[in-house]
């Protein structure tokens, strides 16, 4: 059983991992059998969807950043409230409040649940996936 502080470096360890694009870990913090589920299209992604996303969110958006905006041990994982900050490919500054809810177990992810602000998420879809 991890402990709060474990939980919330694990947090700090994941999200620090898709915030500078080092895909090994954060595969490495997801369990093989994780479930990915995001509000904006209710679609629960495998961990290998989910990487093909992310690889696509690292390469369109390089300078990605996680405002934090609160992080809270929960008994089977953590939350994680945030604003994710980046640059558009056509140079405009571009923000995105969400919230991640994340259940971890024997040290690894094996659910996380994103909730997105869809009305901004928008801004991504023109960038084509």
């Amino acid at each position: 059983m991890m402990t709060d502080a474990e939980k919330l470096a694990f947090a700090e360890k994941f999200l620090g991992a898709i915030e500078s694009g080092d895909t090994d870990t954060v595969r490495a913090c997801y369990a093989p059998d994780a479930q990915i589920w995001h509000n904006n299209d209710g679609v629960t992604q495998t961990v290998e969807q989910n990487m093909k996303v992310l690889g696509w969110f690292m390469a369109k958006l390089p300078d990605r950043h996680y405002r934090l905006v609160r992080r809270v041990a929960l008994p089977d994982g953590f939350l994680q409230q945030h604003v994710l900050e980046a640059t558009l490919p056509d140079g405009t500054r571009w923000e995105m409040p969400a919230c991640v809810i994340v259940r971890i177990e024997n040290g690894r992810i094996t659910r996380l649940d994103e909730y997105l602000d869809s009305a901004h998420a928008k801004a991504l879809n023109v960038l084509g996936r």
